[in-house]
């Protein structure tokens, strides 16, 4: 990805960490500059990386905690488009549903705070290598939940076209001399990374670059593909929309939903069930890569 290269208002949401209407709201103030070509927004990459430089520099204050909504309507926690595709549905069905842009980890936190009704997750356990569940009772120990599978997704290695590092195993990851980009802490792809290296015995501060933090996929995969860092953890979809990089897949993920018990007989969350057993957004996803939804709206677990 060059700096010239054209985005769209969604890459440079995943790349921000917001939502895509406050890209729009961002290019309408000036704060971050754009063009059009035709009617479609369109960013540089050099400028989306100036407005990062700058809100860093002035330290802009973290957002207020999510307000819990009422019991009509529902605030969807997780980064993923497809959580965005569903929220539209749950929309159009007439239930207000807000979006919350955070990582598996603090969407849990915040499902147990009840600052979220929805919760995503991709969060592999190494000790039982299982996803997700082991998680929940960790996060919400003793509140009944439910998990409802989403889709299957693969997690692998970013990096550079025909893998001049020969990057193919997690041990490969603490070779000497290769240099890694990482996710924000409580990511799922970073806690796939940490718990590979723990049960390798390593200690993961030990691979250079590991703490440098990025806030998406398409962040990790772009610094490979500028040749910031030789090997990036994330999902495959990305990797099919970023040039100058290969995928190195190394496990299948279950990305699931997480919502209360006491919750799950609302209409809200009905309406969400309701859809996503429809098969609407089953053949909504089967043709663009990257996604397993044969079992989308299949209940995982409930404790």
């Amino acid at each position: 990805m060059t700096n010239e290269e054209a985005l769209t208002a969604d890459e440079v949401a995943e790349i921000l960490h917001v939502g895509r209407n406050a890209v729009y709201a961002l290019a309408k103030s000036g704060e971050l500059s754009s063009y059009r070509i035709g009617r479609r927004l369109r960013f540089t990459y050099a400028d989306v990386q100036s407005y990062i430089s700058r809100s860093r520099k002035t330290e802009m204050p973290k957002s207020p905690p999510i307000p819990t909504r009422p019991h009509d309507s529902l605030v969807l926690c997780g980064q993923d488009i497809i959580l965005d595709v569903l929220s539209n549905y749950v929309t159009q069905a007439g239930v207000e549903c807000l979006r919350s842009y955070v990582g598996s980890y603090d969407a849990l936190t915040a499902l147990y705070k009840d600052e979220v009704q929805v919760a995503s997750a991709h969060l592999w356990d190494g000790d039982t290598d299982t996803y997700n569940v082991p998680f929940v009772k960790r996060l919400l120990p003793g509140i009944p939940t439910v998990v409802v599978h989403l889709t299957n997704r693969t997690q692998g290695f970013y990096v550079a076209k025909g893998n001049p590092k020969g990057i193919n195993s997690w041990e490969d990851l603490l070779r000497p001399g290769l240099v890694m980009v990482n996710r924000e802490k409580g990511a799922g792809s970073r806690i796939l990374l940490d718990e590979h290296m723990r049960l390798l015995g390593a200690t993961p501060t030990s691979i250079a670059g590991y703490d440098t933090e990025v806030q998406s996929h398409v962040a990790v995969a772009s610094a490979v593909a500028r040749h910031h860092a030789d090997v990036a953890v994330g999902s495959e979809k990305i990797a099919r929309q970023v040039d100058g990089i290969d995928f190195i897949p190394m496990q299948k993920e279950r990305y699931d939903l997480v919502v209360k018990e006491e919750r799950f007989e609302t209409r809200p969350i009905q309406v969400m069930m309701g859809i996503l057993e429809s098969g609407i957004m089953k053949d909504e996803f089967a043709g663009l890569g990257g996604y397993d939804t044969s079992d989308m709206g299949r209940i995982v677990s409930i404790s």
